[in-house]
């Protein structure tokens, strides 16, 4: 009966990891959602009711990590929570243990997930519903959401089990790395984005000014630190007088 009432409280922990960011605040960033979401966890490890409120505190310091990891996080450290009950794991130690463990994690996060799969699902959706492939771009769509899911709850189920030791598992994916060979394909994608919308007939004099456009572009991004919206901007001005800029060009021409 114990056991079932244990992995309810994990079940509970883990769909509440889903609202890990819902109470989002400057002060602690994500440590209310954490709290709320380790809560059925750490009640079910920690019977005594001081040793609850110990527990709970280690939780309510400051959090911050991506979103898609918070399965994973809260996994271990509910797997790290059992040890500390059964007086394996020193809890002194969890707090320098656990803002190393969420840092790195939110820095790959933001480099694989946000700066990468989500730039090529994006890019990759746009590129088929403008060459007309609904149903390919829906397809994708669902694709990539039950994809997420059961990275959640693998993540999850292996944090779990493993605690801090399954990070050893996930340094072995070298997800940085498979996070450069995605930003190769999204720079393909960007190709193949820029073809679609040019418009028809192509002059190659106008593709090769509007690529140069855009490499500029990025460059004065990078070297310079612009806000994105600036050149953006200034970019989609450059496009919409371009054809009465090229006339006037065509027109001076001897």
């Amino acid at each position: 009966m114990a056991m079932d009432q244990l992995t309810r409280a994990v079940i509970r922990s883990f769909f509440r990891s889903y609202l890990v960011g819902a109470n989002f605040n400057t002060r602690g960033m994500q440590n209310v959602g954490l709290a709320y979401a380790m809560h059925p966890g750490l009640a079910a490890i920690h019977k005594d009711p001081a040793r609850l409120r110990q527990a709970v505190k280690r939780y309510v310091r400051h959090y911050n990590s991506h979103p898609f990891w918070a399965p994973c996080l809260v996994g271990i450290f509910l797997s790290t929570e059992a040890r500390i009950a059964s007086g394996t794991f020193p809890p002194a130690m969890l707090d320098k243990v656990k803002d190393r463990t969420t840092y790195s994690l939110s820095a790959i996060g933001d480099s694989v997930f946000a700066g990468s799969l989500l730039i090529f699902w994006a890019l990759s959706s746009v590129c088929l519903l403008l060459a007309g492939q609904t149903g390919a771009a829906l397809s994708e769509g669902l694709i990539f959401f039950i994809g997420l899911q059961a990275f959640k709850v693998y993540s999850f189920w292996r944090g779990l089990r493993g605690g801090f030791l399954f990070l050893e598992r996930l340094k072995r994916w070298d997800l940085i790395n498979w996070g450069q060979r995605v930003k190769y394909a999204n720079a393909a994608l960007l190709l193949w984005f820029w073809i679609l919308v040019w418009p028809k007939p192509v002059t190659w004099t106008g593709w090769t000014a509007g690529l140069a456009a855009v490499a500029l572009t990025a460059r004065f991004v990078h070297q310079f630190h612009l806000p994105r919206p600036i050149p953006a901007g200034a970019f989609l001005a450059g496009w919409a007088l371009y054809p009465a800029l090229a006339a006037a060009l065509s027109g001076w021409a001897f």
